[in-house]
């Protein structure tokens, strides 16, 4: 590796944690709880794993045992393998309570060989209406690979094995609804989502080789620590790339919060682009 590739990752690197303190790592025990499911879900190696299941019956799910005003939240997950077809796999941020605010990430199951897909909206008091979907470009049932939510006051990015895919900029002073007033929870879950998940609909749930079974692990929250935090170049050419190759929908496409689709838009437009920027991320 060149010592300008090296420069790079670790200017990476170092913005991600650079605003955020005080981690809580890879205890699903002392961090979470089980909150439904009927033993469909499990703590397993000693609280460093966590497993959800779901049957024709029902599902199951997790929280955090705290909630948080800005954090980054990491965890490592393993689809379900084969026909996942109307299945939904969960890892989100909601407040639960109060005008709603929400993050999403949410894999949307498919056909044994099709691509899982990643959908990711925001709410903002109550406001939702803001998916941007992915199609991932990497097996997510073949190995573990890491997924992460960073909330700040400033932004909300998305990332996949630690590279960003999206970021939600902050325009509330243009008076565009941002999700920072109150606190929100850790959840996830495996769910039944067949009347939309999977070709909008028109495939359904086989359920003749469930139960199915998700996996996570070393989950770890990092507070915010108070810090600005913004995006280096290889965060924009990375989320750039993707956006290009791998984004399936955009919100902005369908005339919904058109003054923050202006707005964002205009900021993209103001960074070089290079056709040639590069792979996308690999497994």
């Amino acid at each position: 590796m060149s010592l300008s590739s090296s420069s790079s990752l670790l200017l990476l690197f170092s913005v991600s944690i650079c605003c955020f303190v005080g981690s809580s790592k890879g205890d699903f025990n002392t961090d979470t709880k089980i909150t439904w499911g009927d033993g469909r879900a499990k703590i397993t190696e000693g609280g460093k794993a966590l497993t959800l299941s779901i049957d024709k019956k029902l599902g199951s799910g997790f929280q955090s045992k705290k909630d948080y005003l800005f954090a980054r939240f990491d965890v490592e997950m393993k689809l379900i393998l084969g026909n996942a077809a109307g299945l939904v796999t969960t890892f989100y941020l909601s407040s639960l309570e109060g005008s709603h605010d929400e993050v999403d990430m949410e894999f949307l199951g498919n056909v044994t060989g099709e691509p899982y897909t990643l959908h990711t909206n925001i709410y903002a008091q109550g406001e939702g209406h803001r998916e941007r979907g992915f199609h991932l470009w990497f097996d997510p049932s073949a190995k573990f690979h890491q997924y992460s939510i960073v909330w700040n006051p400033e932004r909300i990015i998305f990332m996949v094995d630690n590279k960003a895919v999206r970021v939600h900029e902050n325009l509330a002073n243009l008076g565009v609804p941002f999700p920072a007033k109150q606190p929100m929870w850790l959840i996830a879950s495996l769910w039944n989502g067949d009347q939309w998940a999977t070709q909008k609909g028109r495939i359904k749930a086989n359920w003749t080789d469930a139960p199915y079974t998700a996996h996570y692990r070393n989950l770890v929250i990092t507070k915010y620590a108070g810090n600005n935090q913004t995006l280096t170049n290889l965060d924009e050419k990375n989320i750039r790339s993707v956006q290009d190759k791998f984004m399936i929908y955009d919100y902005c496409d369908y005339g919904v919060h058109p003054l923050e689709c202006e707005k964002q838009n205009s900021q993209a437009n103001e960074k070089p682009k290079n056709s040639n920027s590069g792979p996308a991320p690999k497994n």
